[in-house]
Order: C-alpha cells, then structure tokens, then sequence
C-alpha cells in the first residue's frame, strides 16, 4: 500500500467536499458574489480558507514520510502490497487536528469584525487567546507535514524570536519584545504573521492558478506535452533526453515542484535515456535539472512567483515578461549541453516511424493550446489576474467532458478535485507556517533594520552582497521550500539588493533561481536524489551531473541582477540585444561545460573551453566593453577548434530502429 492509498474512500470523499467548498469560497471573493449579500472581510476569508485546507493537510500527509528514496523506487514499483508504519490510514491524532484546525478558524472567522473593531490582536478575550495558541500549534503541524522539520524550527524559533528580541546583546537583532500571550494573538489575529502577504496572495491568486496546473494535468495536458516533445524532439541525436528536457519543463509549468516532476516524468523519461545510451547517472542529472526549471517558467511559475505579486506590487503579467528570458536560457542551456554529450558519445535518436507524428499530435491536443494560449492573452488583456484561471479551467473542463475521444466521468472528475485538495492542501500548509517567520521578523521591527545593516557592511558593493544572497539562498532552500526561502529573503536581503541599484524585479527573481538551485546541488539536492532513485544511480553523481546541467542557473541570475534588460526591464532594443548576446553566452558556456563545440562537432582543447566559459560569462554583462570581449573570447575558443583539434565524425540524426520511445501513457 503506498502513501496515496491512505486516503480511503471516505476520507477522500472529505478532501473532495473540502476542496468544492475552498474553492467556492475562493471564488466567492474573487468574482464577488456576496452569496447570501454577505461580503467577507478579508479576515475572516482567510481564516475560512485556512480552515478548510489545513484538515485535508492531516488527511493527506501522515505523521511520518515515507524517506524520498524509498518513494521515488516506488514511483517505479507499484506491486507492494505492504503496509508500512508511516503509510497508515489516518488516525484519530489526525482527526483531532482536523477538527481544532476547523473549529478555531470558524470561530476566528465568524468574528472578524470583533478582531478588527475591539483590537483583539493586543487586547482578545480569554476564548480568542486559547484559539490563538492552539491554531499556531496546529500551523506549525501542517507545516512539518507539508514542508519538513528544518523549516518546521526555523518557523518555531522566529515565531518565538520577539520573546526575546528585546534582551539580546547584537544590536542588528534587537527589537521590540512582547509576553507571551501578546505575541499569539499578534501572530494569529494580526494583519503581518499568519494573515500576512504570503496567506493573502496564496488565498488569492495562487488559489485558481494552482487547480489550473492539476486540471490542465488531470485532462490530459500531461500527456500531450510529453507526446508533443517526442514528435519534435525524438529523432535527434540524444533524442530521449531532448525529450525529458521539453517534457519536464512543461510537467514543471504545471506543478511548479521539482520533486514532483521528477517522480511523475522520470519513470518514463530516466528510462527511455538509459535505453537509448545515456548513463544512469546522466539520465537522472537530465531529469533532476529540467524539473527544477519548472518554477521559473511562464506562464504557470511556482509559489514563489505568485508571491512576488505582493511583495514587488506589480502584475503576474510583468512578472511572466521578466522571467521569460532567463527560463528560456536555462533551458537553451540543457538542451545545448545534451546535444554536446550526444554527439561526443555517438548516441542517436529514435526512428521517425516510432514517433507521434508533429501535426497530428498539436490537432488532438489543441485544448491545452488553446487553454495556455487563452490564459496568457487573458492576463495581458485583463485586468482580473485573480478571475482568470477559473474562466480557462471551466474550457478545460466542457472540452474534457464533451470531447468524444476522452474518457472524462465521474471518476476522472473526482481524482481532479482530490488533486486540487492535495496541492491547494500543501501550499497553504506551507505558505500559513512561513506566515510565522514574516510575522516573527515583522512584529519586533528587525526586518526595517536588516537590509540598512547588510547594505553598511558590504560597503556598497552590489556584487559582494549579491555573492553572499546566492550563498544565504542556496544554505536556506537545502532546509526550505522556494516559497518559504523566498519570503524570509524577501523581507530579509532583497530590500539591501534594491538599495544598491538592483532592479527590484531583478533581485527577486534573482531569490527564486537561488533558491531552488538547491534542488540540484549537494549536499541536499532533492530533485537529484529522486531522480538517482529512479535511474538507481550514485545519488551525488546524479547532483554533480545535474550541476553540470544546470550551469547556467548559476550564471544566468548574476546576469540579469546587474544587467536588467535580461528581465525586460529596459528598451525593446537594449532587451533584444542582451538576449541575444546571452544567447551566444549560454551556447558558449555548454560548449566549455561538455567540451564539444556544438553545431560544428569538433573537439574543444582545454584553452578553448577556458576561453568559451570566461567569454561566455562576460556576454550576460551590461557594459559594451564586456560585450566585445566576451565575443572575441568566445570567436577565440571557437579558432582554436578549428585549428589545433580534428573535426570529429559529425553525428548521424539518423535512427536507430531498435529503440522504441517510452509509452506516451499519461503521467497525471
């Protein structure tokens, strides 16, 4: 019995009823119904949307995890039957949390006006007092269960943190201190901790944007991806991991996670890579790197993104502009670095007779076209980003039901909502317990004193302190979730960035590739472990190689943070000629990475991917002169090829006709 099954028909007939009734109110708000001619105070809605997703966190994530590598063998192996002591149905502990989850939050909900009009958050009554405990004790739960036990402490002790702010000996730290009393009426009933930025934008944008991903998923916009890429893909040199670059990037628009992605591509991608010649460990640095990708590609961006909606102040649609750039040369980068290593490895594509046919794949999946299409050209067009995904997921929907070709009742209607459940359930979970640690900072007035501090001791320097953001961000999303390490960073470094000149898109998307790069990296390198997992490979060689991979994930943030117009952020002509001057960047640098001039199929000696990788680097810079140099040092590394080393025997795209391309069954 696997983790999923823990949700019996019963409880899962719970998640379902949950899930109708969030969402509902969710859109209550959104497209202001006023059911009954009763408008919610922003308040009391989000306790009500707190208290119908934090009971489907404790029926949807046990006590105990089972480890990642035994999940990800799992994702592989579905034939056991045996019940392991953390897979267990749900308990009567669990349904104790359900039910004080529900009830405190009602009772917060229902007064509302009370908490605002009488200033409940310093003075509350004795009742509201114990409600305020007992539903930061249960955040915290949800939080452990959705995002782990290092992020679970680190939200402890910064909610705990203006107990003592006032007394500690670092002057950067002090604060203002409260008792503790104050200080859970100020985390629960206050407008800065657990009703702060992140719960407000989760409750609502995220809302519709991430039942959006789960329908797009659940009618069969999976499986379309995946078939759409081996159509272009799969003939080429390498075509396998060509494949799982394209089809983890779209899987990884709809999931926004990078774990996820892996353990629902991998047990088709990771294999298929094997079969056509890729080692384990480079399938499974394949797959772990263009999943990570997922949270950085428009149009459907992870958490993080959303956040960003609130702490930047501008539209979702500025933040999809400026992020375009950078997701397609990280992207560019892998694919580039994988046609490298084919070539030099001599590993062919699959025949052109296994594959879907291009034309005939776009004509049977024009609905998730057309869903994308429609969901961009709606938020540029309008001026309601929160009332948008609902009106695509309704199109979605309809096609599903009245398209003769899918099979979409009942019961595809039922594992869609318990899908939504689970990932609105998650999110909320994690976004409700990072509330704590925006509060913690908040509430003593450190957060205004922290950015003035770091800017006095990096002394101006823009490149030092954003050396030092990249270290702070990789350190804190090994123990954290990208949204969660986001938020603190957010409030915590960002603002220093800005003061240096850094343009505040910049430099929170600039937090976000930081963080998630974690995913690939040791010692932690989540997505790398599940991916080893699937592929049975070392799982610090599937980091390094992800590493590898991913190269341009390091570079391409340090790029767009001293040179805006790769985010958009300057003329149309200065924004083209950086992209297309990075372009020349990324191709150098995966040609120094893998030591193949791609395109030209000729050896690279070692001065010359030296040479490729500096001026690869200087491209992604602002000033002319870095432009002009990077250039001749990218010309120089391409001569040298030329001319010391043997053209190698230039790949064949041919087939090979023993390879068979992996099932295109559906991964939802």
């Amino acid at each position: 019995m696997r983790a999923e099954n823990r949700v019996t028909p019963f409880w899962r007939m719970v998640v379902i009823v949950l899930t109708v009734l969030g969402v509902l109110i969710a859109m209550n708000q959104v497209f202001f119904w006023n059911v009954g001619g009763l408008a919610l105070l922003r308040n009391s809605y989000l306790y009500l949307i707190l208290g119908v997703f934090l009971p489907v966190v404790f029926i949807v994530n046990p006590l105990r995890k089972i480890p990642l590598a035994q999940a990800a063998e799992q994702s592989e192996d579905e034939s056991g039957d045996d019940v392991a002591p953390e897979e267990r149905p749900v308990q009567a502990f669990d349904v104790l949390l359900m039910v004080v989850a529900a009830s405190v939050c009602g009772y917060f909900a229902v007064n509302g006006t009370r908490i605002y009009d009488f200033g409940w958050e310093y003075m509350a009554p004795t009742a509201a007092t114990v409600s305020a405990f007992l539903l930061w004790i249960v955040v915290l739960e949800a939080l452990r269960r959705t995002g782990g036990m290092i992020v679970t402490v680190i939200a402890l002790l910064f909610s705990l943190y203006p107990l003592v702010a006032g007394d500690l000996p670092i002057g950067v730290l002090q604060g203002v201190s409260y008792d503790l009393k104050t200080l859970a009426q100020v985390h629960t009933m206050g407008a800065e901790s657990l009703l702060g930025l992140p719960i407000q934008t989760a409750a609502t944008i995220l809302v519709g944007f991430l039942v959006f991903g789960v329908a797009l998923q659940h009618t069969g916009g999976a499986d379309f991806f995946h078939r759409l890429s081996m159509s272009i893909f799969g003939r080429y040199r390498g075509g396998a991991a060509k494949v799982s670059v394209a089809s983890s990037a779209a899987m990884g628009m709809m999931s926004g996670s990078a774990v996820s992605n892996v353990l629902t591509t991998g047990p088709m991608t990771i294999p298929a890579m094997k079969r056509s010649g890729f080692s384990p460990t480079y399938a499974g640095g394949v797959e772990a790197t263009a999943a990570s990708g997922g949270s950085i590609t428009p149009p459907i961006m992870g958490t993080a993104a959303f956040l960003m909606v609130s702490f930047v102040g501008v539209p979702y649609t500025e933040i999809l502009i400026a992020a375009s750039i950078p997701a397609a040369l990280f992207f560019l980068g892998i694919y580039l670095q994988v046609d490298g290593y084919a070539a030099r490895k001599g590993l062919k594509g699959v025949s052109v007779a296994l594959l879907p046919r291009t034309l005939v794949t776009l004509v049977q999946g024009w609905p998730y076209i057309l869903a994308l299409a429609l969901l961009t050209g709606l938020l540029f067009f309008t001026n309601s980003e929160t009332q948008v995904p609902y009106w695509v997921i309704l199109m979605l929907l309809v096609v599903a039901v009245l398209r003769p070709s899918q099979k979409f009742g009942l019961r595809e209607f039922a594992d869609f909502l318990v899908a939504a459940g689970r990932t609105l359930g998650n999110i909320i979970g994690i976004i409700a317990g990072v509330g704590l640690i925006v509060g913690g900072l908040t509430a003593t007035g450190v957060s205004l004193s922290l950015a003035r501090e770091l800017v006095a001791a990096v002394g101006d320097n823009v490149v030092l302190i954003l050396i030092a953001g990249a270290v702070t961000c990789f350190i804190l999303g090994m123990g954290m979730t990208i949204s969660a390490a986001y938020v603190f960073l957010a409030i915590v470094m960002v603002p220093a960035v800005i003061d240096l000149g850094v343009n505040p898109l910049a430099a929170h998307l600039f937090v976000i590739y930081w963080a998630s790069v974690s995913y690939i990296t040791p010692p932690v390198g989540l997505a790398a472990f599940a991916a080893a997992g699937i592929a049975k490979a070392s799982p610090m060689g599937t980091c390094v190689a992800a590493m590898k991979l991913g190269a341009v994930k390091y570079i391409v943030p340090f790029g767009f943070a001293l040179n805006p117009a790769l985010v958009a952020q300057d003329s149309a002509g200065r924004v083209l000629l950086a992209f297309a001057l990075s372009i020349v960047g990324v191709y150098a640098l995966a040609s120094a990475i893998e030591g193949w001039t791609v395109g030209f199929d000729r050896r690279m000696p070692v001065l010359g991917r030296l040479l490729g990788a500096v001026g690869g680097f200087l491209l992604f810079m602002p000033a002319p002169l870095s432009a002009v140099l990077g250039l001749a040092l990218v010309a120089a590394s391409l001569l040298l090829a030329f001319l010391i080393v043997k053209p190698g025997t230039p790949a064949d795209d041919g087939a090979v006709p023993a390879q068979t391309p992996a099932p295109a069954t559906s991964v939802a």
